[in-house]
């Protein structure tokens, strides 16, 4: 099993008093199980519709798998095309001495940081991770293993009963995350983020350069990973959900950083150097639906300023 599932009602302490569902979320569980239960065709615009709003946490792992292309809306064959996908993945060599090493020893640092989380079953979670990033980096030798990996496949270690799924769903993604972090292009993305971050805070921005806080440290992490390093858990998988559903989300992504800046920045101008490292490395909890919500706006924002937005990505 790939993850442990957050405790149910029933594996509750009997002292906790068993609650209803809030009704919203009852009926947004309703909406998704209305596309979920088709026979036929699974319209996944709208999984996208409903998933900008959050997804119900039990069944985020199957809308996922469709809102990144790993399952077919079209189910006629979904049988026959998901025993190919597990075949396919069974087939492929799960052994590097190298990167096995690296990531226990990341794994290992990422448990004892979530272990409040409770989400991962610090017996079987690591296997998982180890077999799934090494499978990664033997099926794509241009890749450079790196630590954040880790991160960012615990999303869907958490979400994901099946390795097969975690691995399918993470190389979707990762994939993704290459092509728009090559050298010159994460290189232009940094650049057009600092110049966006110094038009639209530029008492924050020069604050940064006061205190001589390394940009490039934490611009370059945020925007190449997906905050995955960075925010809480359960604030990734929540902004996941708008991503996920979101057809433009690397190119969104810089405006959702941006929102953070500026929801922090009365707490960072409070800050000294050391102090906004932390922070930026470690991200406090935070309502994601708020962020989203501000990171339109400022989109909308730049885009009266310049009058357009040129994406960098290749």
């Amino acid at each position: 099993m790939a993850a442990s599932t957050p405790p149910s009602s029933s594996g509750s302490s009997p002292s906790r008093r068993r609650t209803s569902p809030p009704l919203h979320s009852a009926l947004l569980r309703e909406d998704f199980d209305e596309v979920l239960e088709s026979e036929v065709f699974i319209d996944v615009n709208r999984l996208r519709k409903y998933a900008r709003h959050g997804i119900p946490p039990e069944i985020r792992g199957v809308v996922w798998k469709y809102l990144l292309g790993v399952e077919k809306s079209d189910r006629s064959n979904e049988f026959t095309q998901r025993r190919a996908r597990y075949e396919s993945y069974r087939e492929i060599d799960k052994e590097n001495v190298e990167v096995s090493k690296r990531v226990r020893g990341e794994v290992n640092r990422y448990l004892l940081r979530a272990k409040k989380d409770n989400l991962l079953d610090p017996h079987t979670a690591p296997a998982v991770f180890e077999a799934v990033v090494c499978a990664y980096i033997n099926c794509n030798n241009h890749v450079e293993y790196s630590p954040s990996f880790v991160q960012v496949c615990a999303p869907f270690v958490i979400t994901m009963k099946s390795e097969c799924d975690v691995y399918s769903c993470f190389e979707r993604l990762v994939n993704v995350i290459y092509e728009s972090s090559l050298d010159n292009n994460i290189n232009k993305r940094v650049a057009q983020f600092l110049s966006y971050f110094r038009t639209l805070m530029p008492e924050l921005y020069d604050y940064f350069e006061e205190e001589e806080l390394d940009v490039g440290e934490w611009a370059s992490s945020w925007l190449r990973f997906l905050l995955a390093k960075e925010l809480p858990i359960h604030s990734v998988l929540d902004l996941w959900d708008v991503y996920f559903a979101t057809p433009d989300y690397v190119d969104f992504h810089p405006f959702v950083c941006l929102a953070i800046l500026r929801h922090l920045k009365d707490s960072l101008e409070d800050l000294e150097q050391s102090e906004i490292r932390s922070m930026l490395l470690r991200l406090p909890k935070m309502s994601i639906s708020r962020i989203v919500g501000q990171a339109y706006n400022i989109r909308s924002e730049i885009q009266a300023r310049y009058g357009t937005i040129v994406n960098v990505r290749a």
